[in-house]
């Protein structure tokens, strides 16, 4: 390997392990780099523009808006209580209305962190007050958050879609089973989980009380509907649906629930902003790190030494997600699809794989590195709103990790998982 290709990694290892963001380790390593190699350094921001500079990727800071509005224009507290009165009474009824509710809810926000912290604000203290343990409250909020970025909108996937050329709306439809099938199985973890602790049982509500909180939901319910179904049915782009989803949160959080105030509009907005040009500053500089790796062939290499090891395709698929694991577990998600999405795509075409079930494959796999003891992303962020040590809910994530693998191999495996519903809605 070229001398300068490892000054480039070290250089950018060293800046993570000192602390610098992410964006800015990317930026750093690649000026370092471009500086040794004499080439011009106008590349910098030609090649951050060229990621940038894609229409799909407008679609981010709607979603990210949308999430926000949602958040506080009610919508969200509405979807935790419906699924409180429908699931309530059976015994661990409010883990499956966790669960639930992250279901609908990432049909709106796209990002396992705005799940856990939403969900897990409402969700956490209200199970722990109900007689659950802490470390299981706060663990089923992180694994339930995985569900987000799978099931659509899904801002890895706009990532993963707009690096590749693969059809975002495709890639929204392809990841519809799949996140059912982590609900499911996430499902049958809590009902075990709660059988075997004796979690409580809630009061069984009445139908007239189910309906209520059904009808005081359904705006809410409905904008999940409204994005999903104006995507799979052509209706709209998902960019123009981000859009939509904008419009929809503030007239029903303006005029129907009437929790959002006007005066709130320009805090979200900048608040919005700030994390829509984090995100899009994360890509450009992780163009200008994808572009030098292409540059010296990085790609061919893994792949090639990735095909020197083995070429049973089923050992190859193993060891792509043994390393999308591993590396989801320290670097963010939209970063990691940026470097290692080109490089592993040209692997996973190698062994006839479809290009939409390797990205959904990988989404879910850096995905689960969030939840993925000892630094996943969204452990943090769950621990500090039930006030635990990473320790304790390292241990309680145990089982819906497993769940999570276990949806994770057969959607690696099983093609029709993934390419049954974009072949019948082509």
């Amino acid at each position: 390997m070229d001398v300068l290709v490892i000054i480039l990694f070290v250089s950018f290892l060293i800046l993570l392990m000192i602390g610098i963001p992410v964006a800015y380790s990317l930026g750093i390593a690649s000026f370092i780099y471009l500086t040794l190699a004499g080439i011009d350094l106008f590349s910098i921001p030609q090649k951050m523009y060229e990621g940038m500079d894609s229409f799909v990727l407008l679609c981010i800071p709607g979603f990210v808006l949308a999430g926000n509005l949602m958040n506080f224009g009610g919508l969200t507290e509405k979807i935790v209580d419906f699924g409180n009165h429908v699931f309530g009474h059976i015994r661990g009824g409010l883990g499956y209305a966790n669960v639930g509710s992250s279901m609908v809810f990432s049909g709106i926000s796209g990002t396992a962190i705005a799940d856990t912290a939403s969900i897990g604000g409402i969700l956490i203290p209200a199970m722990k007050k109900s007689g659950y343990d802490t470390e299981y409250s706060c663990a089923i909020t992180a694994a339930s958050s995985t569900i987000g970025p799978i099931i659509p909108p899904s801002v890895p996937m706009i990532i993963a879609g707009t690096l590749t050329g693969i059809s975002v709306g495709r890639l929204f439809i392809a990841g519809v089973i799949p996140g059912v099938l982590i609900g499911l199985s996430q499902f049958f973890v809590n009902w075990y989980m709660s059988k075997k602790r004796g979690y409580p049982k809630g009061e069984k509500k009445s139908l007239k009380a189910i309906l209520k909180s059904f009808l005081d939901a359904f705006w809410a319910i409905l904008m999940t509907g409204v994005i999903l179904f104006g995507i799979l049915g052509g209706i709209f782009t998902p960019t123009e649906a981000a859009i939509v989803a904008v419009i929809y949160a503030m007239v029903v959080g303006l005029f129907i629930y009437k929790e959002l105030k006007v005066k709130m509009l320009p805090k979200l907005f900048v608040q919005s902003a700030r994390s829509s040009a984090s995100i899009l500053l994360l890509v450009g500089f992780a163009n200008v790190f994808a572009w030098i790796l292409t540059r010296e062939q990085i790609p061919q290499m893994v792949a090639n030494g990735i095909l020197s090891l083995t070429t049973n395709q089923i050992l190859i698929i193993l060891l792509i997600n043994l390393l999308l694991i591993f590396v989801g577990m320290f670097m963010e998600t939209i970063s990691a699809i940026v470097i290692l999405f080109p490089v592993l795509l040209a692997v996973t075409r190698t062994i006839g794989m479809p290009d939409i079930q390797f990205a959904v494959m990988a989404v879910l796999n850096l995905i689960i590195g969030l939840v993925t003891p000892p630094i996943g992303v969204c452990l943090f962020v769950s621990a500090k709103i039930g006030d635990i040590s990473l320790a304790r809910i390292s241990r309680a994530i145990v089982p819906f990790l497993v769940a999570n693998i276990i949806v994770l191999l057969l959607v690696s495996y099983i093609e029709p998982i993934t390419m049954w519903l974009p072949s019948i809605l082509n």
